[in-house]
């Protein structure tokens, strides 16, 4: 039976063009399809009923197969609300990465144009990084999420697909982040101590953060 609902995706597909993100999705809400057939029949249905229900359940695919078609994002929240976001994002995006590429103004002006201490110079940098993170974070925590119509299948995997890139966007912009501290950090700390022998072991804490970081993510998934 379950050669018989790869059958009915591979009906399902059959229009939409063979690309990398297609295959994904594809094998995503096949596999979702497969799993919902097993539990149908631990319940006691009979394999006719089980593929029958199971099938019934995916709901309407004709908007994500048209997405499909168009090489756009899957399942796309295309609501006002989201919209909305959408535009602010772009704005508050933007607004981030220009306070990143600032951010190595200030040690810069009190070491050559001040003459001040260095520490105050960094302080500020830090500042500046810390404000950008803090909007990138916000950025990602207001992201309204998926409105889901009903309880077919596919609207279950329009919210998860929804809520995966979400995270994925947040995980970068906080991987992002992490890497220009660390940038910073070196150059501070190397040029402040001159110990350029051992200030570059900066680095591999930063890949451990990483990787810590990314645990996280995976865990919460």
């Amino acid at each position: 039976m379950e050669d018989k609902l790869r059958a009915y995706m591979d009906h399902l597909f059959r229009e939409v063009p063979e690309s990398k993100k297609a295959v994904e999705v594809k094998e995503e809400i096949l596999q979702n399809l497969v799993d919902k057939y097993h539990d149908l029949l631990a319940e006691g249905k009979t394999e006719e009923a089980a593929y029958n229900i199971a099938v019934a359940s995916i709901g309407d695919v004709s908007e994500l197969l048209e997405s499909l078609k168009e090489t756009g994002p899957a399942g796309s929240v295309e609501h006002p609300e989201y919209i909305r976001w959408k535009k602010s994002s772009a704005i508050r995006i933007t607004i981030a990465v220009m306070l990143y590429i600032v951010s190595i103004l200030p040690p810069i002006i009190t070491a050559e144009i001040l003459k001040s201490d260095d520490s105050l110079g960094a302080c500020g940098m830090f500042i500046i990084i810390a404000i950008a993170t803090g909007i990138l974070v916000y950025n990602h925590l207001s992201k309204p999420a998926y409105p889901k119509m009903d309880d077919t299948m596919m609207e279950d995997f329009k919210e998860w697909k929804s809520r995966s890139d979400s995270d994925r966007q947040a995980l970068k912009a906080i991987k992002s982040a992490l890497w220009s501290i660390i940038v910073v950090l070196y150059f501070v700390i190397s040029f402040t101590t001159m110990a350029w022998y051992i200030t570059w072991v900066i680095f591999l804490i930063g890949a451990s953060a990483e990787s810590i970081i990314k645990a996280v993510f995976d865990l919460k998934k």
